[in-house]
């Protein structure tokens, strides 16, 4: 797993300061981006909390999840929760070690009570004495919160500065862009009342139990005002692969007002496990937890923005969108197509395409993408893609051979594959599509051929024409090892 090492330099450790009706909240920002450009310290917010003891334990929640890794749990890692401001909002997001977990706190106007709030994106510090600070705090007395230094430290900021020195996985890049795409896909499937979730959640196991039955994936399914386990994806049935991975949830519980479960479309018959996000509603607050379908499985590997970045007009509407986004708290596709003169499909195209690079998120409550930008090269997270490194080298190696209206032999190795388009789709005959089924998205000889195929499009007729391949040629693909098939 390619990593480097990230820097994080704060002018001084976030703290949680004063008692009574003088506590002061100031969580201290490394670099990060501004309307203005690049900051060192960016400062977005000051001001009031109208509910400070469910915001400190939301925060303490997201923080949870940035040190946990719920997969190869010897290993410890902790990135420092990302901010965004949106002019009118604060999204704390993070990402466990394992990569499997998603978390986001979104604190609403009505719980910044109306103060100005800034525009951009950085890291802010959570450390282990604000941690203990923030688990201490009772009571609903006054909250003031800063986010980025105080007017006197803005003008001391040449002097000793506080760093954090933390791998930074190319696989977590990939995770913020993939989460994005899947739970775009997200419906609503399940709400419950603040007494059930509370008695609901509290009931879920915080250590890992196995899955369902026969070591099958767990599903949940409505039932009346609470949910009730299934071992299979029936109608309106949403999947909670490793609920042990909600135990951040548990800091909310007695502030919460009510659970809202959101998964995919109606699932195959195959019951394969999926993701599920789960969003707790706080006043003024929302915080949600979005799961990988398996415990043991991140969300960098699902495949799910592949198409994206493997397309030319999707980068190049990328690049035209990306000029009219404003740090909006919403924004609207429909505006955009006016705007850039895109279709609405090649507007959400491109703004998948800018996920990749950490440029939008996903709002499942609002069902709208946000503007942000994360501070870090996230062009590695295209640059290492391992599926698409791999159909860009079978594509340079000339390895794809157009064989007919949608379909190709693509020569990797020793082997030859044939891929299928069907529906829009295409198949292909290697070990991966075997197991996964496009599942996980495309393999790196679909990849390649979908490439090859929008270049023949492009290309001029005269430019096109395939040496054909007689179908004695083209030998059935022997199982081959996942790793080859990706």
């Amino acid at each position: 797993m390619t990593r480097t090492a990230h820097t994080f330099a704060y002018a001084a450790s976030s703290a949680l300061t004063g008692d009574g009706t003088d506590r002061l909240l100031g969580l201290e920002t490394a670099g990060g981006l501004t309307p203005a450009g690049a900051e060192a310290h960016p400062r977005f917010f000051a001001g009031f909390l109208g509910e400070p003891q469910a915001a400190a334990r939301a925060l303490l929640a997201v923080a949870d999840v940035a040190g946990a890794r719920y997969f190869r749990r010897t290993e410890r890692a902790s990135l420092d929760p990302v901010v965004t401001a949106n002019g009118d909002r604060l999204r704390f997001e993070s990402f466990s070690g394992c990569c499997g977990v998603y978390a986001r706190l979104d604190v609403l106007p009505e719980a910044l009570l109306d103060a100005d709030t800034g525009h951009g994106t950085t890291n802010v510090d959570v450390n282990n004495p604000l941690r203990e600070a923030l688990s201490r705090l009772t009571g609903d007395d006054p909250l003031y919160l800063r986010v980025g230094p105080d007017e006197l430290a803005v003008t001391t900021l040449d002097g000793p500065v506080v760093e954090k020195k933390v791998p930074l996985p190319d696989r977590w890049l990939r995770g913020f862009a993939e989460s994005q795409a899947i739970t775009a896909g997200f419906d609503l499937r399940a709400e419950l009342t603040a007494a059930e979730a509370v008695r609901y959640l509290r009931a879920l196991p915080r250590t890992p139990s196995g899955s369902g039955a026969a070591g099958g994936p767990l599903w949940v399914v409505p039932a009346g005002r609470t949910l009730r386990p299934s071992t299979r994806p029936v109608p309106g049935a949403v999947c909670l692969p490793g609920p042990e991975r909600l135990a951040a949830l548990q800091r909310v519980l007695r502030q919460a007002t009510g659970l809202r479960v959101y998964g995919p479309g109606p699932q195959g018959d195959d019951g394969a496990p999926t993701a599920s996000a789960w969003e707790v509603a706080l006043p003024g607050m929302r915080l949600t937890l979005t799961l990988s379908p398996e415990a043991d499985r991140g969300f960098s590997g699902e495949g799910s923005v592949l198409e994206a970045l493997a397309s030319d007009t999707a980068g190049e509407d990328a690049e035209l969108v990306s000029v009219l986004l404003a740090w909006e708290p919403r924004i609207d596709v429909a505006d955009l197509a006016d705007q850039s003169g895109l279709s609405a499909e090649r507007v959400r195209a491109a703004l998948t395409r800018l996920g990749t690079a950490g440029r939008v998120g996903y709002d499942l409550a609002e069902a709208a993408y946000f503007h942000r930008e994360l501070p870090y090269d996230a062009r590695r997270a295209e640059r290492h893609n391992p599926r698409l490194v791999a159909a860009r080298a079978l594509l340079e190696q000339d390895a794809v051979t157009l064989d007919g209206p949608g379909t190709a032999v693509v020569a990797s190795g020793e082997r030859r594959y044939r891929v299928r388009e069907s529906g829009g789709a295409l198949s292909c005959t290697c070990q991966w599509w075997a197991d996964y089924r496009g599942r996980r998205g495309p393999c790196k000889h679909a990849l390649a051929t979908r490439m090859a195929l929008r270049a023949a499009t492009a290309a001029t007729p005269a430019a096109i024409s395939p040496a054909a391949i007689s179908p004695a040629a083209v030998t059935p693909a022997p199982a081959t090892t996942s790793g080859d098939a990706r």
